[in-house]
């Protein structure tokens, strides 16, 4: 879902918008695109099932509130770690067979948990653990993964491959849950990880299948750290984009914590199982979709920053909501906006930093944005885990969300005494 960022009407991408306005599906009509969407879907699908399976598991290992919440900076961090040296690998190297080499790692570390799980042995730290370098793999894939897209269609057809992907994303986060809070209630938490193993075969056909084009390469630059410095000092330099990424780094910190202490909040307060706890996530998921529908209505009558503040109070308002009133049905009608207002936020500054960004600094342009959004939902998970360790889990969302307004107030207010740094 692109953003349209404000560029003078000469820009080369206004031109590009105005000569060819491709149909939301147009880029389904190349043959290489089309398979590895559907391809990356059901693998997203396994993602969610596992990601399901992870958390549930950790609350039966374990009744610590920081444990649980070091699942999602198990699966966090490592992006936070190296995404930026993965974006300068993305831009310097083959990017087809880059991305091969992760989805192997991801499906070796999947199938190698399920065997633990399976036979017994697996434990809170060795699940983080394994968690870790699944996470791994994702940090090394994804910027490559997100630059390939020019590569699979045409040059106007762009934003919509861009929409698709994120609607593909958002479907598989909608169906994965719930599909993993059923396998983990019938046949168990293995059979989850052996799933999503299994699911990075379809990927790794179609990319052994495509020749692909050679992401274009730095020819007088091969020094990773010089590489790494260049894009970092691109998005540092350009007013827009730096203003971009401190609101997504607030945004990050803060509403890390309902993704955080969810599984603790099914558990403990709403007292569901893993079947329920799957629908709270289909329930954000389903909301995401949504999210990604009205997406366009609403870009096309708010400006990005509008929106942007926007989501982030719709999403705050959900959190004490969550918090105190502790009946299910509410709970699920709560991650339905919230997942709406999560997609608003992250779509519109995500797909505004891959428009902005040239073609050669794009690995590195959308790893220093993962690197701020991944690394907020690192350290917000640690702690909000800690806050909710101290004074509770709904004590930790209403603080959550306390966090959440002031910082989207303290942006705006900037924005009004500077308003020649506004994007």
């Amino acid at each position: 879902m692109e953003e349209r960022l404000l560029l003078p009407k000469t820009s080369a991408f206004s031109q590009q918008s105005q000569a060819a306005r491709p149909t939301p599906w147009s880029p389904l009509r190349h043959t290489t695109f089309r398979s590895l969407w559907l391809a990356s879907v059901f693998s997203n699908i396994g993602t969610w099932i596992q990601a399901t399976a992870t958390a549930w598991l950790m609350t039966s290992l374990t009744a610590s509130p920081l444990m649980v919440s070091l699942v999602q900076t198990a699966s966090s961090l490592p992006i936070f770690l190296l995404v930026l040296p993965a974006g300068a690998l993305a831009d310097m190297f083959d990017r087809r067979r880059l991305i091969l080499c992760t989805q192997m790692w991801m499906l070796a570390a999947a199938a190698s948990l399920g065997v633990l799980t399976a036979t017994g042995h697996i434990h809170p730290w060795s699940l983080l653990a394994f968690t870790t370098l699944l996470a791994l793999g994702a940090a090394l894939n994804a910027p490559a993964w997100q630059s390939i897209v020019p590569e699979l269609v045409e040059q106007h057809e762009i934003p919509s491959a861009v929409a698709l992907n994120s609607a593909g994303f958002n479907v598989a986060r909608s169906i994965g849950p719930a599909v993993g809070g059923l396998i983990v209630g019938i046949y168990g938490v293995d059979t989850a990880y052996l799933l999503n193993a299994l699911s990075y075969m379809g990927v790794l056909w179609v990319l052994y299948r495509w020749e692909g084009t050679p992401a274009p390469k730095e020819k007088t630059q091969r020094n990773i750290w010089k590489a790494m410095k260049a894009g970092f000092l691109f998005m540092k330099d350009t007013s827009p984009l730096r203003r971009l990424m401190c609101s997504a780094a607030s945004f990050a910190v803060s509403a890390s914590a309902l993704m955080a202490l969810l599984p603790l909040l099914a558990k403990l307060y709403l007292q569901t199982d893993a079947v329920g706890f799957g629908i709270l996530l289909a329930s954000f998921g389903l909301g995401a979709v949504l999210g990604a529908l009205f997406l366009p209505v609403v870009r096309s009558n708010l400006p990005m920053e509008q929106m942007n503040l926007a989501a982030s109070v719709l999403f705050a308002t959900t959190l004490p909501i969550l918090a105190h009133f502790h009946h299910f049905p509410a709970a699920c009608a709560c991650l339905i906006v919230a997942g709406m207002s999560w997609l608003m936020f992250l779509a519109s500054t995500n797909s505004t930093v891959q428009i902005t960004v040239p073609s050669h600094l794009r690995g590195r342009g959308m790893s220093v944005y993962m690197f701020i959004v991944f690394g907020g939902m690192a350290l917000g998970s640690v702690f909000w885990g800690s806050v909710a360790k101290a004074v509770g889990v709904s004590w930790a969302f209403n603080l959550a969300a306390a966090a959440l307004l002031l910082s989207s107030l303290l942006i705006q207010i900037f924005a009004v005494l500077f308003p020649s740094e506004s994007p």
